[in-house]
């Protein structure tokens, strides 16, 4: 047969003499012997017909209907996926440019007897071809000729029935095809049979994901038939379609409490978005008997639902006519609207302000309407937009926010959107009354000045309202910090102001300089000045505003280029040295008694510091012995107050991790010795603790050397505690020396630790004696706390066995993060566990019961959430032996004095009930 169907390509006799005698063309003589060959056959034959319509396809519609008959005899039977995306796409061809009068039903039933597509390809499928890839082809077949429309809406509809979801999913998707290709008058002829069919879907909806697909149907049907109407006219095809819609659905509103209120709105406003036509037929149709059934509602709940159903049509009104923000050429046709607006804003804004304050939910609904109205493009005026600014701010400032907590949010998120395409509105209205209710001094509630910050901190999204709120806050702080305050108040300013800052992409902003004028050079050498006593308020002495003035100019200072960031390298060596420089007045000395706080100023300006900064700026000379790096260390060894501590610590990692070449190994030769020979071991731990931390990140060689130590001191007896203790900080995240400070972190820094560490604390925990086994535990969970379960799958029998001895120890944070690292192990390779069921189910249970130091309410709760992902996790042959043991000691947590943790009970006693008995499998 192959050899007859090449004849035509390659024999001399022009294809138009073959094609003459239709009935005797070898393609189609072997129509009805094709099925009994292999696919592989098949698929050549359909290929080679493919390519005869690419290049023959005027001759092949000279043989008119025959070559009709001859492709559906040819293709029908088939039922190959392989096959099946040639033929649709050959059948589609020939549907949409062959004349098929006489042939509508032939051609249909040879593409719609595969309707609805059931294929799953096989796992090991070498071609690729979905589901999804044949329903596409089918549904184009299908929707490609309205003349199919007289067999397609009756045939689906049918189907439609159908019990099955994933049909019914079908059938909407494939009318909505249809729906988008036949001509407007054909759908005209079905739409309202289409209409009873797919109202049912979505009154009586079973699933949400199926409504969904059923509006989306409807809404290309409303589309469809808006194709050449121009105008609202009660004779097109679309306004007849909508007449008994809107019927239907004003008489479901006349009571909007009833269940379907929430679909009809959904119908509405599917169908709105169809198009402008579409919208102006359902609001001229549906709006005013809606306004006027809410004029006349006498409850709260009746009212809600019709403002929800109003919030529908806006949302449709947004999408049709835009934002403020769109930059798509706003629609021809006028947005109907214009005539309710006045009506609509008073709706909303009676329901927000005017309602009872114990009615939340209602006056959320509300409050998401008017934003909407607000959203609107050239709907309101900015004067009736700064009405509602009013009364959003009224709501933030006035109202309590613990009774009203949910409607607050909305507020502030309201203002959020609103600032992107209002900022002006939100600079002129919002920030002169939130900015009033900022005191001069600390007076009155902590929480009415909190409250106010928040929310300013919030808004401030756009760039000229942070720039006003930047310029007001740091006004605001200059007149507090004359009263004298405490730290809290200048605090939670400085606290707001970094907030907004950190949530701008600094890189990229033009005004990066005016921030570090203000931020780092400005603050910076007020707070110096204050901490030297050179003037200024001692408030800004108090480690919560150091902290704050220190995190405010690491943001800056990270984002600045490498110039001004060599200029602040120099005042950085400034406030080591004592020199006088911009944040130093000339009377500052380098023994000064108060130069410890100013540490906590300069590890963050350090920190931020780019690692091309050459140490010179910083008159560090690794060469001569450390120098800077050796000051710190012996200054941090005598340094009692933990947060110059903490500080000084930083300063140590950072000039260890992003300067110290790893060639420089005599430095930290001399400052080990040092602190091996110092008499404040507790000092001498940490700053050996946060040099290795600096070394582990980067992967350095030296870092072994020192984790020797480390592990060294885990048997002794005096120290050993303290030791383990330190370990989780090696892998903890930490905000000095992260990757935005430009910090040196390898990728493989996690697992390099793991592999060096963990089998020398087994072997330890091994070889120890029992009064120091338990140090191997706590800092073996404080190293597996942090590593990724990538790394601890091949090593499971390895430490399963420490994992279950650590959780009997008596430190809750070790025991915590023992029972996260089971989670995530159970979650991700329960086979490994099943031979310890018995001993995890015991010990859990134990830790859910006791309520005493070793076990505060957060441990209890990661142990019963630990439990409850046994049954899905685990065989249930293998949990059914524990089941009552475990159910009954659940009966004992539910009455836990914690709601979170009876609530997390309650969860695990719900798994663990859904087992089946065996009786019962």
């Amino acid at each position: 047969m192959l050899l007859a169907l090449e004849k035509p390509v390659t024999a001399s006799q022009p294809f138009k003499d073959i094609v003459a005698s239709p009935a005797k063309m070898p393609l189609f003589t072997s129509a009805q012997d094709l099925q009994r060959h292999p696919q592989g056959t098949r698929f050549v034959v359909y290929t080679l017909l493919d390519a005869l319509m690419s290049s023959q396809r005027k001759a092949l519609k000279g043989m008119g209907s025959d070559f009709v008959v001859g492709i559906t005899d040819l293709v029908s039977a088939e039922k190959d996926p392989r096959n099946l995306m040639v033929i649709f796409s050959l059948l589609r061809v020939v549907m949409v440019e062959w004349d098929i009068t006489g042939h509508v039903e032939t051609l249909f039933d040879a593409a719609f007897c595969y309707f609805p597509i059931t294929f799953r390809p096989p796992p090991d499928d070498p071609y690729g071809i979905t589901a999804q890839d044949l329903k596409i082809r089918l549904r184009d077949c299908i929707a490609s000729t309205s003349q199919f429309a007289g067999f397609a809406f009756p045939s689906m509809l049918d189907k439609l029935d159908s019990t099955s979801m994933n049909v019914k999913r079908d059938v909407l998707h494939a009318i909505e095809a249809c729906a988008l290709s036949y001509d407007p008058k054909t759908l005209s002829l079905h739409s309202s049979q289409l209409w009873d069919s797919i109202k049912y879907e979505i009154l009586n909806a079973q699933e949400d994901e199926l409504a969904g697909e059923a509006l989306v149907a409807l809404k290309a049907l409303a589309r469809g038939l808006s194709d050449g109407v121009s105008s609202t006219t009660p004779q097109t095809p679309l306004a007849k379609f909508l007449r008994p819609i809107a019927s239907e659905c004003n008489e479901q509103l006349q009571e909007p409490q009833q269940k379907k209120s929430k679909p009809v709105g959904q119908i509405l406003g599917s169908i709105a978005t169809a198009s402008p036509i579409a919208f102006a037929l359902v609001v001229k149709s549906i709006l005013p008997p809606l306004l006027t059934v809410y004029q006349d509602a006498g409850g709260i709940g009746k009212q809600r639902a019709l403002l929800e159903v109003l919030i529908r049509l806006l949302d449709a009104a947004v999408e049709l006519y835009g934002s403020w923000t769109s930059v798509e050429p706003y629609p021809t046709q006028e947005n109907p609207l214009e005539a309710f607006k006045d009506r609509l804003f008073d709706v909303f804004s009676q329901a927000l302000m005017s309602s009872s304050k114990e009615e939340v939910s209602f006056r959320v609904v509300a409050a998401k309407g008017l934003l909407d109205l607000t959203r609107l493009r050239r709907l309101l005026a900015d004067n009736e937009i700064g009405m509602i600014i009013q009364h959003l701010d009224e709501i933030l400032l006035i109202e309590d926010a613990e009774y009203n907590n949910d409607l607050q949010t909305e507020a502030i998120n309201a203002l959020i959107e609103l600032s992107r395409y209002k900022s002006h509105l939100i600079v002129e209205i919002t920030f002169p009354s939130f900015m009033a209710k900022l005191p001069d001094s600390e007076v009155g509630e902590e929480q009415q000045y909190l409250r106010t910050l928040e929310v300013l901190g919030k808004i401030s999204v756009e760039k000229s309202i942070f720039e006003m709120l930047l310029r007001r806050l740091l006004n605001k702080l200059d007149v507090v910090l004359r009263t004298q305050p405490s730290a809290k108040y200048p605090y939670a300013i400085l606290s707001t102001i970094l907030y907004a800052l950190s949530r701008r992409d600094l890189a990229k902003d033009s005004n990066l300089r005016m921030y570090y004028d203000k931020l780092v050079v400005d603050l910076v050498r007020k707070t110096t000045h204050s901490i030297i006593g050179s003037g200024g308020s001692s408030t800004l002495k108090d480690v919560s505003a150091l902290d704050a003035v220190g995190r405010l100019a690491n943001t800056v200072i990270r984002n600045i280029g490498l110039e001004d960031q060599r200029a602040v390298a120099q005042e950085v060596d400034a406030l080591f040295t004592g020199d006088t420089k911009l944040f130093l007045p000339p009377s500052w000395g380098a023994d000064q008694p108060d130069r410890g706080q100013l540490m906590i100023i300069s590890a963050y300006m350090l920190a931020g510091l780019r690692r091309e900064i050459h140490l010179p700026e910083l008159h560090v000379d690794f060469d001569k012995g450390g120098g800077r790096l050796e000051w710190l260390v012996q200054t941090a060894l005598d340094e009692d107050d933990p947060y110059t501590r903490s500080a000084l610590l930083h300063e140590i990692s950072l000039f260890v991790n992003k300067w110290l070449h790893h060639t420089e190994s005599r430095v930290l030769d001399n400052i080990i010795a040092t602190l091996q020979t110092s008499r404040r071991e507790d000092n001498s731990l940490r700053i050996h603790l946060w040099i290795t931390k600096a070394l582990v990140l980067r992967t350095d060689p030296y870092a072994e050397r020192l984790l020797d130590v480390l592990l060294e001191n885990l048997s002794s007896a005096t120290n050993g505690q303290s030791t383990s203790q330190v370990f989780t900080i090696l892998l903890a995240p930490d905000e000095f020396l992260s990757k935005e400070n430009y910090a040196v972190i390898r990728l493989l820094h996690k697992q390099r630790l793991f592999d060096y560490v963990v089998p020398k604390l087994a072997e330890g925990f091994r070889s120890s004696p029992p009064s120091t086994k338990s140090n191997y535990l706590t800092a073996l969970a404080g190293i597996l706390r942090w590593v990724p379960s990538t790394v601890l799958m091949p090593h499971l029998d390895l430490l399963l066995p420490l994992l279950l001895q650590s959780i009997d120890l008596d430190d809750a944070s070790v025991k915590a993060a023992t029972i996260e690292t089971m989670l995530v192990v159970i979650k991700q390779n329960a086979a490994a566990v099943e031979g310890h069921v018995s001993s995890v189910i015991t010990r859990l249970c134990s830790v859910a019961v006791k309520r005493d130091r070793a076990n505060p309410p957060y441990v209890r709760i990661s142990a019963l959430e630990c439990l409850r992902v046994f049954p899905p996790a685990f065989r249930h042959e293998l949990l059914l032996p524990y089941r009552k043991q475990v159910i009954k000691q659940l009966m004992a947590v539910l009455d836990d004095p914690k709601r979170h943790v009876r609530k997390a009970a309650v969860d695990c006693r719900t798994a663990w009930y859904r087992m089946d008995e065996p009786e019962e499998d």
